[in-house]
């Protein structure tokens, strides 16, 4: 089995590490953190095989802290290491600031150099990750991470201030770097370098940062998602929906109803298209039109349907029985004129997909009965 130690346990990246490594077999986990009393932190030490040091100050009241909680914690750790005879491999989470002379840089430089001596010393595995800013779920808001602090202000309507909205700033997603961490433990990454990085990384100015998070606000109005092909797009709104306030995970759709029942759309995509639900009466139906270029699918999820589609050049009337005993998914080409009716002794609920977002302009739709 083997025994973690996790410093800075209850912080950002240590709360998303232990996550991960609660889902490991034959591992045990030891915390510990700034609460702790420093005294509990040699025994612990004592048991590890691997120290994931991520401890540190980074926005002291005291400018000291710098070195008390950065260059002094990290030899506290290689201290006991030393007493008891341990040669445990280290990661540790320091910073880009490292390269840059001020109070901070300087102190995660010198508890990277504590480390280095350790490995020269020992022969003991050592990772050091320069990490720039970090954003993902769990961050704090107006700490540390400009992520944290704008997802957190503009989904609960406060106010952010940039006061460069040109400058540029590199982010590596939460995952991407617990991940680089546990292959360490797998022993996928070799100790044949001290200095890592975290890949991929993203590139982008505090003003799109902002503008791409404001779009994130407006999703439930517009029901317009933004483009999660791009992982970055992807992993900015998963960060930006966990900073949702418990009681705000919910919203109404606008519901269209008529004689027939009730239609409301679910999402839209200018790359997927858009879903939208419908419930339908006993007897109604639904359809009787083509598209030229719209492509549609339909899938039951609640009663009975005949779907009937017909190639407008053609007499022939194809029908596709559905029900939600054995769910399926009805394509709807371009060209052919289809219909959906509810043969259901009470409600159907039917969930459609199309390849474009309607356009009441430019609908793409023509009736014919099939």
């Amino acid at each position: 089995m083997k025994k973690v130690l996790v410093t800075g346990s209850r912080g950002f990246i240590g709360k998303n590490l232990l996550e991960a490594l609660s889902r490991q077999n034959n591992v045990k986990v030891n915390g510990f953190d700034v609460d702790d009393h420093l005294s509990s932190l040699g025994p612990l030490v004592q048991e590890a095989d691997i120290i994931y040091h991520l401890a540190g100050v980074n926005r002291p009241l005291d400018i000291k802290e710098f070195e008390t909680g950065n260059k002094e914690l990290t030899q506290t750790i290689i201290g006991s290491l030393m007493k008891y005879g341990k040669s445990a491999a280290i990661v540790m989470s320091s910073s880009i600031q490292a390269e840059i002379d001020n109070p901070y840089g300087v102190s995660k430089r010198q508890a990277e150099d504590v480390l280095l001596d350790y490995n020269k010393r020992t022969g003991a595995p050592v990772f050091i990750y320069r990490l720039p800013n970090v954003f993902g779920k769990w961050s704090r808001p107006n700490y540390n991470s400009v992520v944290a602090t704008c997802c957190h202000n503009i989904s609960h309507g406060l106010d952010i201030t940039i006061s460069d909205p040109n400058k540029e700033i590199e982010l590596v997603y939460i995952d991407d770097v617990v991940n680089a961490f546990m292959a360490i433990l797998s022993g996928i990454i070799p100790a044949t370098n001290h200095y890592l990085t975290i890949r991929p990384s993203y590139k982008i100015t505090l003003g799109d940062l902002a503008d791409k998070i404001y779009q994130f606000l407006n999703v439930r109005k517009t029901l317009i998602l933004p483009d999660l092909s791009d992982d970055f797009m992807r992993c900015l709104y998963s960060t930006y929906l966990s900073y949702l306030d418990k009681d705000d995970l919910s919203y109404e759709l606008e519901v269209k109803t008529d004689n027939r029942g009730i239609l409301a759309e679910l999402i839209k995509s200018d790359h997927f298209g858009q879903m939208f639900v419908s419930k339908s009466h006993a007897g109604v139906i639904r359809g009787n039109h083509y598209h030229n270029t719209k492509i549609e699918k339909f899938c039951v999820i609640h009663g009975r349907a005949v779907i009937k589609l017909r190639h407008i050049f053609s007499d022939e009337v194809l029908s596709y029985h559905v029900s939600d005993d054995k769910i399926k998914v009805v394509d709807i080409p371009p060209g052919y004129t289809h219909s959906i009716e509810n043969i259901s002794d009470g409600e159907m609920i039917v969930l459609f997909w199309a390849n474009s977002i309607f356009d009441p302009e430019k609908p793409d739709t023509y009736f014919s009965e099939v």
